[in-house]
């Protein structure tokens, strides 16, 4: 009796430390939490540190005394919360390093909590707890994302209809809650898995060696390192845009972005190894890469010849001033042999509010409007006579939206707010019906890619339901003109992949023909180095000549991407040497009639 007594203290002193540890690591990783993800300075180093530390120690505990800690009153469902706030660490990691090794290990740690049911328990108890109920949930909401950003489409699919199904048990254990704001993040997430379908057949979006690099080119871009170049090593993604297609804080045409700014080890996409798990919750190998926790994950999951991947930060729905604060600290940490690129999808002026709707000061938006362009004629930044025309009528045109007039101030965001920052080099795409106004943009010559005003397409179904045109065409090129000619993605593999394989040889004569070009403006000629920026250069070409070709709008006017400076005319849309490519591409798809090629084009192609 006294044995037992013995045994129950012992383990009540183990539990109670347990709690300790919990504690002290909890308020370490509420710190890391509310750092802004962008953080990277010694302060988030130090906060980083402490927190992987606590949880090493608190993870190592409950590993060595998990028999006591049972027998004292530890609830399994504990040990998963601990697995998924150290799933949150790294994957923090990732958002502001973009290292995809601690999205693997994030991975791993969700992997775990679901293979191991570490939740179950508590769901099934004969008094739920609510809170433990929303906890999983927004456990599986992250297990997702990471899924997702892994290209496990599989596991995306289960996370899926487990979410579904566990919200509907929701609504029966808990009927007087209402899972309102759940039930709809199931359907964005339908949503937005039903919109990315299309590139089931596809490779994955990020830059891979096998695929992106041409070989043929390598001798003419390596004349460029004589003179200045540039690479890039951080990126700012943001979209703001009507009923745009979200999960969670990541929207479609971001993730989309952000995917393209990676690089896909050597052939395919990331795998896992599987893991024996032990009775006491540990990883039977203990080899782990992070050193922080003894977790395991094999040496050929990363690539080493690979460079690392350009830092993101992507910012959902932000004011104007918090995505030039944002800006401003990336700039300030810029080398100046590195190139900051800044995407922005927003929408134009028919997302706004109308001009008649009040601020939060009670003045008209059309006063907010007129203010603002006092305070613009008084500026050093402020526009020449020249472009009058363009800021009439309360600037209507001028800028691009980022939110409704009425959240605390104009949330318009105008080409001169970011004249401040070409004093470092930029990169700009600006994905909106009103990018032309960028065009106006004053400083440094920054390199500039604007989509078009106008949408095309052989029938308007699934434009809105695919993300952003212009995006799609920069990220997924092939799919795109799939979606443009109408035709569906799902077609037999061998046909996809000549697709894939004409639209390659094209984009690799082109890339010869850009680097080798005597009329390259300089800006151009110093990140053309870069294999990312080069890319999306290379499909903006596709793009342009792809739109002015098609003929379904009958003319040009606003159908039209551009870019400034302008490239060399010898990729223009009128030139021999992409409308052939574009000709072979629709002729092997059978959509040639929807194209208006040269006559020239047609009669040296249907003599051969």
């Amino acid at each position: 009796m006294a044995e037992e007594d013995d045994g129950g203290a012992v383990a009540s002193d183990d539990l109670a430390q347990f709690r300790s540890l919990v504690h002290a690591a909890d308020r370490k990783f509420a710190r890391v939490r509310d750092l802004p993800p962008w953080a990277r300075g010694p302060v988030h180093l130090l906060h980083c540190r402490k927190a992987f530390k606590a949880y090493t120690r608190l993870w190592q505990f409950q590993q060595q005394r998990r028999r006591e800690l049972l027998a004292g009153g530890l609830r399994r469902w504990e040990i998963g919360d601990i697995a998924s706030r150290i799933g949150q660490l790294y994957y923090g990691q990732y958002q502001r390093t973009s290292e995809v090794r601690f999205l693997l290990e994030a991975y791993v740690f969700y992997e775990a909590i679901v293979s191991r049911g570490y939740f179950e328990a508590a769901r099934a108890a004969s008094a739920p707890d609510l809170k433990l109920w929303y906890k999983e949930l927004r456990f599986y909401v992250r297990f997702l994302i990471v899924a997702l950003l892994l290209n496990r489409t599989d596991e995306v699919r289960q996370l899926a209809d487990r979410l579904r199904a566990l919200v509907e048990e929701s609504k029966a254990a808990f009927p007087a809650t209402n899972f309102k704001e759940w039930k709809q993040v199931a359907q964005e997430i339908s949503r937005f898995l039903k919109a990315d379908a299309s590139s089931k057949i596809s490779r994955p979006l990020r830059y891979n060696v096998m695929f992106d690099a041409h070989p043929s080119s390598v001798p003419h871009i390596a004349r460029f390192h004589a003179n200045r170049v540039l690479r890039l090593h951080d990126a700012l993604l943001t979209s703001y845009c009507r009923n745009e297609i979200k999960l969670a804080e990541l929207t479609l045409d971001t993730f989309r972005m952000l995917q393209c700014l990676e690089w896909e080890p050597s052939g395919s996409s990331y795998q896992l190894p599987k893991k024996e798990s032990c009775e006491n919750g540990a990883f039977s190998d203990q080899s782990g890469t992070s050193g922080l926790i003894d977790i395991n994950l094999a040496a050929d999951l990363m690539d080493p010849d690979l460079p690392p991947n350009p830092r993101k930060a992507v910012i959902y729905h932000p004011s104007v001033s918090h995505l030039l604060a944002v800006t401003a600290t990336i700039c300030e940490e810029l080398s100046s042999d590195s190139i900051l690129l800044i995407y922005i999808s927003a929408s134009g002026t028919t997302d706004c509010s109308v001009a008649s709707q009040k601020d939060f000061h009670g003045k008209s938006s059309k006063s907010s409007k007129a203010n603002h362009a006092s305070r613009k004629k008084d500026s050093s930044l402020s526009q020449p006579a020249a472009d009058d025309t363009l800021n009439s009528n309360t600037n209507l045109r001028s800028y691009v939206c980022l939110g409704s007039q009425g959240t605390g101030g104009s949330n318009n965001l105008y080409p001169e707010d970011l004249v401040p920052f070409t004093r470092k080099p930029l990169f700009l795409i600006i994905d909106s019906e009103n990018s032309q106004a960028f065009k106006a943009e004053r400083g440094e010559t920054s390199a500039l890619l604007l989509s078009h005003e106008k949408l095309l397409s052989v029938s308007d179904t699934g434009l809105t339901s695919s993300g952003s045109q212009f995006t799609y065409f920069l990220t997924a090129p092939l799919q795109a003109f799939y979606q443009l000619v109408g035709l569906s993605s799902d077609v037999e593999d061998d046909a996809y992949s000549n697709a894939e394989s004409l639209l390659s040889s094209a984009l690799a004569e082109w890339e010869v023909a850009l680097c080798t070009s005597n009329s390259l403006d300089q800006v151009w000629a110093q990140v053309l180095s870069d294999p990312f920026l080069r890319r999306l250069i290379l499909r903006f070409i596709f793009c342009r000549a792809v739109m002015s070709l098609f003929c379904s709008s009958g003319d040009s006017a606003g159908h039209l991407p551009e870019c400034l400076p302008n490239l060399p005319e010898s990729l223009s849309p009128e030139s021999a040497v992409t409308q052939i490519y574009i000709h072979h591409l629709a002729e092997r798809l059978g959509v040639s009639n929807l194209f208006q090629f040269r006559d020239s084009i047609r009669d040296s192609l249907q003599s051969r």
